[in-house]
Order: C-alpha cells, then sequence, then structure tokens
C-alpha cells in the first residue's frame, strides 16, 4: 500500500479531486499554502494500493497544469520586497510524494 501526498494549485484542486473521485480513489483533502508567492494550494493524501498507483499519478498530471504568473509587487521593504524584481514565475502543477505504508489501520 501507498499513500501518496499531492500538493495541487488552488485552480487545479477540483478538477483533480473530481477525476480521482470518479475512478474510486478515496482521498483527504487539507487546505495547505506555498510559502513563495504565500497562495493556496490543496493538499491531498491518497491510500492506494500499489497497482493502482500510476493510474493516480496519471490524474493528477492530466488535470494539473502550470502556468506562467507575475507576482504582485510589494512596494514596502519587508520579506517579501524581492518580488518586486521576480518578472515571472511558474505556478499551478503538482507537486507529489509517494511513501510506503507500513500499516493502515481504520477505525
Amino acid at each position: 500500500m501507498k499513500l501518496i501526498i499531492s500538493i495541487i494549485n488552488n485552480d487545479d484542486s477540483s478538477a483533480v479531486i473530481s477525476a480521482l473521485t470518479r475512478e474510486g480513489f478515496r482521498m483527504t483533502k487539507l487546505a495547505s499554502t506555498g510559502e513563495f508567492l504565500r497562495e493556496g494550494n490543496t493538499t491531498v493524501l491518497i491510500g492506494t494500493q500499489d497497482d493502482k498507483v500510476q493510474q493516480a499519478l496519471d490524474i493528477i498530471k492530466q488535470f494539473s497544469s502550470t502556468r506562467v504568473k507575475k507576482p504582485e509587487h510589494k512596494h514596502h521593504t519587508g520579506e517579501l520586497s524581492f518580488l518586486a524584481d521576480v518578472a515571472q514565475v511558474s505556478v499551478g502543477g503538482a507537486v507529489v510524494f509517494i511513501v510506503d505504508v507500513e500499516q493502515f489501520i481504520k477505525f
């Protein structure tokens, strides 16, 4: 058994979760925030059998897209003031971790 931890941009999360649900995956959805742009993400925890991992990854990849965004300029001196010098950044997509599950217990 595997635990898939997928951090997905909020813009993509509904489509990813809907597609995973249609294919019979059960998951837990957590709200999260990225550190760099401090924008919303959705962290999805999926427990699945080893032979279903690739199917879940294919769905996540299909419905998670990257796009280019210009960060908001910060005009004050603070920890985000460096963003004023950044022209564009790539956002969206998904980051996925796959972890072996030693034991699964459901009460």
